[in-house]
């Protein structure tokens, strides 16, 4: 009996969110399907407008903890110039 393997988003644990602490692949996903590509590109950014975007861009429902890692991204990106 074969077994159904889960894909494996390369891409997404190769980007640089991956070094965050905490993070997931699928926020990394998240972050880089609004767009965002390096992790200094979140200073002063919003978690709340990140999640906003990407619901709108989603057009369905977002699994909550995908806020959580945008806001951890968002406070590791201010607190490491």
């Amino acid at each position: 009996m074969k077994k159904n393997r889960e894909k494996v988003d390369y891409e997404a644990l190769g980007s640089p969110f991956m070094r965050i602490p905490k993070m997931r692949v699928e926020g990394a996903r998240a972050l880089m399907d609004l767009g965002i590509r390096e992790v200094y590109e979140l200073r002063g950014r919003d978690p709340q407008s990140l999640m906003a975007d990407f619901s709108k861009l989603k057009k369905k429902e977002v699994p909550p903890q995908i806020l959580n890692y945008f806001k951890i991204a968002v406070d590791f990106a201010e607190s490491n110039p």
